[in-house]
């Protein structure tokens, strides 16, 4: 690590006017990272529930809860630093009656409280090399990637597949992991799946030796069906499709080479452009052996749009990247390979799988460079008419600078750009209390403007989202860019 200030190499990761946050460790000014300074500098920063002045008016039929999950590093990396190595912390703002609250809190993990024991990290991150005689795995698991609701609670994920932990959805305490009564021993992927008719979770996780994955589905009941998945070899599936009656399971040309892990201890996912994508349609509680695999174009896929049955044909769409392949720049030196593999290309694309014929086709459906989908929960699984939509500037990766708003069935699609320097997050749909109808409800996204650090949840209507936010939360402190959000209903809410 370098001594006092300096220079980055990588300026647009920061603001235009290069002012640093103030919040922001003071370790950090020691180390040339784009991902450790500017927007995406990690802050200490913990905050206590508290209500908040509003500008503009929250309509009163908003009621409920907007979660927000992301890195914040607490301790000076080991090795290189990766963006996705930041221990999870939660944004929570509550609405209710025209009113908003808001609080943040550290996911109290296993592996952040080894280091806060022992004062600093111990973990060398996912750039590596790898220590596969530390306990709990080379990696420490983070929980910093996704939040999903479940039975009352708010469940935070690891992109990297492990332990689901528990957070308080009032006070945003963590309350330990949560194995389904010592039935999901296996780790859990980023995107597990809750569906919203049947209140079940559906999920899958990947593991180091064959078969190589599990896909499981907990029940109402507690109990839970879990079966293993045969795949070539391991593989970096990030998310999952759910219909009615079957899942989606990825297999996609993205591995690291073996060979090259014995020689240097570090994992560097290849696009393998000679090997198709492969996804795997399973019945709901089907086995290894229902599993019906279809052949598309060599890509990857980070998220699912949606997912839906048309007789006997599955339709998926998400954000199809394709052409994953890193190309680091020799200039960005040792963190080349992270600063390549974030600057995401994707469009949006449809895939259809006939399982009475067993074939499948593809197209595009839009190119823009668009990515993190949202859309309404009762259209979970079915064939809903909108998404929601993050806008990927090329020129600055791993960044959110507006809001699209895409019709599927028409193909149209309108946005809203926050405008320079101010960048968003991950905006998930409320539904209006009493909504009857498509788009009936509204979007919330975490905005931070880089110009003087402030930050604010701004608030859209769903129906007119060109039209700018109705209502805006100034929050108390700087929010960090961060990774996905999800909504909380004010009935799932439990009585605090």
């Amino acid at each position: 690590m370098k001594n006092g200030p300096v220079t980055l190499r990588h300026p647009k990761a920061l603001s235009p006017t290069g002012l640093p946050p103030t919040d922001a460790p003071a370790w950090i000014e020691g180390i040339d990272n784009p991902y450790l300074h500017g927007l995406f500098a990690p802050t200490t920063v913990e905050v206590a529930p508290r209500s908040l002045p509003v500008e503009g008016t929250l309509p009163r039929d908003l009621h409920g809860a907007y979660f927000r999950n992301g890195p914040n590093n607490q301790f000076p990396p080991r090795n290189r630093y990766h963006w996705f190595d930041g221990d999870g912390m939660v944004q929570g703002l509550w609405f209710e009656d025209g009113k908003a609250r808001y609080g943040s809190r550290m996911i109290g993990t296993w592996g952040l409280a080894q280091e806060e024991q022992a004062g600093s990290a111990i973990w060398p991150g996912v750039l590596g090399p790898f220590d596969f005689s530390l306990k709990g795995g080379p990696l420490k698991d983070t929980a910093n990637t996704d939040l999903i609701v479940h039975e009352g609670r708010l469940l935070a994920s690891w992109y990297q597949s492990g332990r689901l932990y528990v957070l308080d959805p009032w006070t945003l305490e963590t309350h330990g992991g949560e194995d389904f009564g010592r039935q999901v021993r296996v780790p859990v992927s980023a995107h597990p799946k809750l569906d919203p008719r049947t209140g079940e979770l559906l999920f899958f996780g990947y593991t180091e030796t064959a078969p190589y994955m599990r896909y499981g589905v907990v029940r109402t009941d507690g109990s839970v069906h879990l079966v293993d998945i045969t795949l070539p070899g391991r593989r970096f599936p990030h998310d999952m499709g759910v219909t009615d009656r079957f899942s989606v399971l990825h297999d996609f040309p993205v591995f690291y080479d073996p060979r090259l892990f014995a020689k240097t201890g570090k994992r560097v996912p290849l696009f393998q452009r000679d090997v198709p994508t492969r996804f795997g349609v399973i019945p709901r509680f089907g086995t290894d052996a229902d599993v019906q695999w279809f052949e598309f174009e060599p890509c990857y896929m980070l998220h699912v749009v949606n997912c839906w049955e048309e007789g006997d044909t599955v339709v998926m769409v998400g954000h199809r990247q394709p052409d994953p392949t890193l190309r680091p720049d020799p200039a960005d030196g040792p963190i080349g390979s992270m600063l390549s593999g974030l600057h995401i290309r994707t469009e949006l694309h449809e895939w259809r799988m006939d399982t009475a014929t067993g074939e499948g086709s593809e197209r595009v459906l839009d190119p823009e460079n668009t990515e993190f989908p949202t859309i309404a929960p009762d259209d979970f699984g079915r064939n809903g008419r909108y998404a929601y939509l993050t806008a990927l500037p090329h020129e600055i990766p791993a960044t959110f600078d507006g809001l699209v708003k895409y019709d599927l069935h028409r193909g149209a699609h309108s946005r809203f750009m926050y405008g320079a320097g101010v960048f968003g997050s991950e905006a998930p749909f409320a539904p209006r209390v009493g909504a009857t109808g498509d788009d009936d409800g509204y979007l919330l996204s975490i905005v931070t403007d880089a110009r003087d650090w402030s930050s604010a949840c701004l608030v859209f209507s769903a129906q007119d989202l060109a039209a700018g936010p109705i209502a805006r939360v100034p929050l108390p402190n700087r929010v960090p860019a961060g990774f996905h959000a999800t909504w909380m209903r004010g009935e799932e809410l439990r009585p605090r």
